[in-house]
């Protein structure tokens, strides 16, 4: 791995047309300098330049960066040369991450600009519910997509496909209704009905038929895998779904 660049030249060729500047060139143009390196920058001009390049060089895309006279390749090889990326890892828990990373934010926000305590059970019990919203929203976003990634491993849906269809809108009402504190009667069966298939159905596949599988929670293309985090999220909704009712009606 080159990580020790202070002083070394790369030779970069992209793309820089007139009516196209190939977002892949710059990221890499971005991603030589922050490792160090003094960019040789070639820019292809036409289309006829271009082709030109790709058949001198035998590839099919361009940028192309080389390094110590080696081509290393576009951006997405930049990545793993600088060891940034797995060439052998397909999944990624960033997503999630991300996800609630900015949910868990949200709820702070909200129980500051309220003032009230931001360390307490409310400001979990919000960020819990945002992240049921947002995780609803990634889903909706290509219901198609994700119901057919979904099927892979909920029981329901195998046997109601339909199922699969409602579940975001499901997800996201609950959510939006335990976030208002509203119509709770209605919100806790949802979170507590889908949050109980869902652990049921991850724990078979994951646990028991012991299957490597992409998890459909934050939308039909993600690349994160189905294990121990999507078991939990599906706990931690049906621990709303328990919990919503009882501090609303009984507490």
């Amino acid at each position: 791995m080159a990580n020790q660049a202070s002083g070394k030249t790369a030779e970069l060729h992209r793309m820089v047309m007139s009516q196209h500047l190939c977002p892949m060139g710059l990221k890499s143009k971005f991603l030589l300098k922050r490792k160090g390196y003094k960019v040789e920058d070639h820019h292809l001009t036409t289309r006829e330049e271009t082709d030109r390049f790709k058949e001198k060089h035998d590839v099919d895309t361009t940028p192309q960066t080389f390094i110590d006279g080696k081509r290393i390749g576009g951006y997405d090889d930049l990545r793993v040369y600088f060891g940034l990326d797995d060439p052998e890892q397909d999944t990624t828990y960033q997503p999630v991450i991300a996800l609630f990373g900015t949910a868990l934010l949200m709820a702070v926000a909200i129980m500051w600009f309220f003032d009230s305590p931001v360390f307490s059970w409310m400001t979990v019990e919000k960020f819990v519910a945002i992240s049921m919203v947002l995780l609803g929203l990634q889903k909706l976003q290509d219901v198609e997509s994700f119901s057919t990634m979904f099927l892979n491993y909920d029981l329901l849906a195998q046997k109601q496909v339909a199922y699969g269809y409602f579940y975001p809108f499901g997800e996201a009402f609950a959510g939006l209704l335990m976030l208002a504190s509203a119509l709770i009667w209605l919100a806790a069966p949802i979170a507590l009905f889908i949050g109980t298939v869902g652990a049921v159905s991850v724990f078979k596949a994951v646990y028991i038929d012991k299957r490597s599988l992409k998890c459909a929670c934050v939308g039909g293309n993600s690349n994160v895998p189905l294990g121990f985090i999507s078991l939990s999220e599906n706990l931690i909704m049906m621990g709303m779904g328990l919990w919503m009712p009882l501090r609303v009606y009984f507490l």
